[in-house]
């Protein structure tokens, strides 16, 4: 029994409790709903909740630690489980996995192996199973124990509201506790990479080739980690896409909110915002199949060595992906700047154009700001137009008609495949995304300040 049948089974009594709970309010109040502290809807929401919540719980601690349990009970009993190593033990339990699921030839494994695998298989089942008892008992205690408190003055409004503020506090915890993880995780494992690396070598090397050898008998290279020629390639690809993105963006939102009829508003904007829905692989196909061949001819018109790769054909075409975010939000935020503000300008003889340019724009200024932070975001992460259209090779230079890659095409790079996390070449991701990580606290840290400067000055 999987766990989806079991929250399918527990919404369905859920569900079921508040028309349980609705119809025992009103039972016992005679029918006279002015008699009941809150709204029958509320007694519903009361048994509902107490069903649904506590098990879904349940279902979220059992799945994460179940398989911390049954792999311990498998591995314990294999033959000589406390010579492995670490990487025996995980090889160990990835055999045992795949036989489990089928994957693999059973005669080519030890028979240890095989009475393992149908041990982790009856695990796993008999877990199932007693989730799926334990989950409908919980959800049927819940129900009977919510249905008798049931009473007339019971305030039922109260305690759904208590419960529902609980949920929205640990959803924050949550939101707050995952951004601490992720950097708790950048921050260790980059001080792995940073005990071989140092740390002088990586923020201003100028050279990165990450290759090194896999053993100490074994010829090959030392790797170099200097992370300049990356985010070199980063902010150039960036700073051309914002040089596409924002003026066409920005343009067609004060078109959209000002000078457009109701009728081409409401077919153009649409179209728009489709550009925001097209798979990023797609515009990358796009980036080399057709701006690509286009850069290269004007490098060629020009007199300028033109890559086939390169960061211009990479730009144009990630500025065009992120037209949507800068038109769309700028747009919301024009429209939202109070019309006494334009019949104010207005009433002191400006034109439109002058009213747009002095006082409409210098009051959405905040949320325009927002909305470009938003666009810089999304070309910092942007990886598939890169890989295709600009390349791989980490190249120092400002030429846009040069191949360059970004931090986010390596990091995608070397995570590709089984990874062992004990080299360099792999801690190298965590040093990357940890810088990157600060760069972007910055800018936004920055932002902030720009907003806050405006609002002060036109709120």
């Amino acid at each position: 029994m999987s766990a989806g049948v079991l929250l399918a089974l527990v919404l369905l009594i859920a569900l079921s409790g508040y028309f349980v709970g609705r119809a025992r309010s009103l039972k016992v109040a005679g029918g006279a709903i002015a008699d009941l502290h809150s709204l029958p809807s509320y007694y519903g929401l009361y048994i509902a909740l107490w069903v649904g919540v506590p098990c879904v719980f349940l279902v979220l601690i059992w799945l994460f630690l179940e398989p911390i349990i049954v792999e311990a009970l498998v591995l314990t009993n294999i033959p000589g489980y406390d010579a492995m190593t670490g990487a025996e033990r995980q090889l160990s339990l990835a055999t045992i996995r795949n036989l489990a699921a089928g994957i693999g030839r059973s005669d080519t494994v030890a028979p240890d192996m095989l009475v393992a695998a149908e041990r982790y298989t009856g695990l796993l089942s008999a877990s199932a199973w007693m989730l799926f008892a334990a989950g409908m008992a919980l959800a049927a205690g819940t129900l009977a124990v919510t249905y008798r408190h049931i009473a007339p003055r019971m305030r039922a409004r109260n305690r759904v509201e208590r419960i529902i503020r609980f949920l929205l506090v640990l959803c924050s915890i949550i939101a707050i506790l995952t951004t601490v993880g992720i950097v708790l995780s950048l921050l260790f494992e980059s001080l792995r990479f940073f005990a071989r690396v140092p740390p002088t070598e990586f923020l201003f090397g100028l050279q990165w080739s990450p290759q090194t050898a896999l053993r100490a008998d074994q010829a090959g290279s030392s790797g170099a980690f200097g992370m300049i020629p990356l985010f070199a390639g980063t902010m150039l690809i960036g700073a051309i896409a914002m040089l596409v993105a924002v003026p066409i963006g920005l343009t067609a939102a004060i078109y959209l909110s000002d000078y457009a009829p109701p009728a081409v508003r409401a077919t153009v904007k649409p179209i728009m915002e489709i550009l925001a829905g097209i798979p990023t692989v797609v515009y990358g196909f796009f980036a080399i199949l057709t701006v690509a061949p286009v850069v290269r001819d004007l490098g060629l018109l020009l007199g300028v060595d033109a890559s086939a790769n390169s960061a211009l054909a990479a730009g144009v075409v990630m500025g065009i992906m992120i037209v949507p975010f800068v038109s769309s939000l700028s747009d919301d935020v024009i429209n939202a700047v109070p019309q006494a503000m334009r019949e104010g300008s207005y009433g002191l003889g400006a034109t439109k154009s002058e009213t747009i340019r002095l006082v409409i724009l210098p009051a959405a200024l905040p949320g325009i700001v927002g909305a470009v932070l938003l666009a810089v975001s999304r070309a910092i992460g942007e990886t598939m137009i890169v890989v295709m259209a600009a390349g791989l090779g980490a190249n120092l230079t400002v030429n846009p008609f040069q191949a360059v890659t970004t931090v986010t095409v390596q990091i995608a790079t070397l995570l590709v495949g089984d990874q062992e996390f004990d080299s360099p070449k792999t801690l190298s991701v965590f040093a990357l995304g940890l810088v990157l990580f600060t760069v972007t606290l910055c800018l936004n840290i920055v932002a902030l300040r720009v907003v806050r400067k405006y609002r002060e000055k036109y709120e």
